[in-house]
């Protein structure tokens, strides 16, 4: 009788397959998510440091917003400040994607640099 077991047991895999699929694809886009977050937070530091550079080298505003957007992308806002001898670059830049069907709000990673006037 081994072939009457076997036919109970047919499609339990299939079933199985069924319940952890989903949570397979929601862990799946959440690691992906992180990793665009990631990526977005290394730009927005590096938009941040480009924009605190060209205010320290007395590059007029469009000229530092510029060199912020080009690194940071599409989206990129930029804030200066300057105090003194010091300037300081406040930078957001979107995160490409969404949390799939959770996604309504959209993602923005900051980047924050600081950087000595130039004489």
């Amino acid at each position: 009788m081994p072939g009457r077991a076997l036919g109970r047991e047919r499609g339990s895999v299939t079933a199985e397959l069924a319940v952890a699929l989903p949570a397979v694809v929601v862990v799946l886009v959440l690691v992906l998510t992180v990793g665009a977050a990631s990526v977005a937070r290394l730009r927005a530091v590096d938009a941040a440091t480009a924009a605190a550079r060209s205010a320290a080298l007395g590059e007029d505003t469009a000229a530092q917003r510029t060199a912020a957007v080009r690194v940071g992308g599409t989206g990129t806002s930029v804030r200066l400040a300057h105090d003194g001898d010091w300037v300081t670059a406040d930078v957001e830049v979107p995160v490409v994607g969404r949390l799939g069907p959770f996604g309504g709000v959209p993602l923005r990673a900051t980047g924050h640099a600081v950087a000595r006037v130039e004489p």
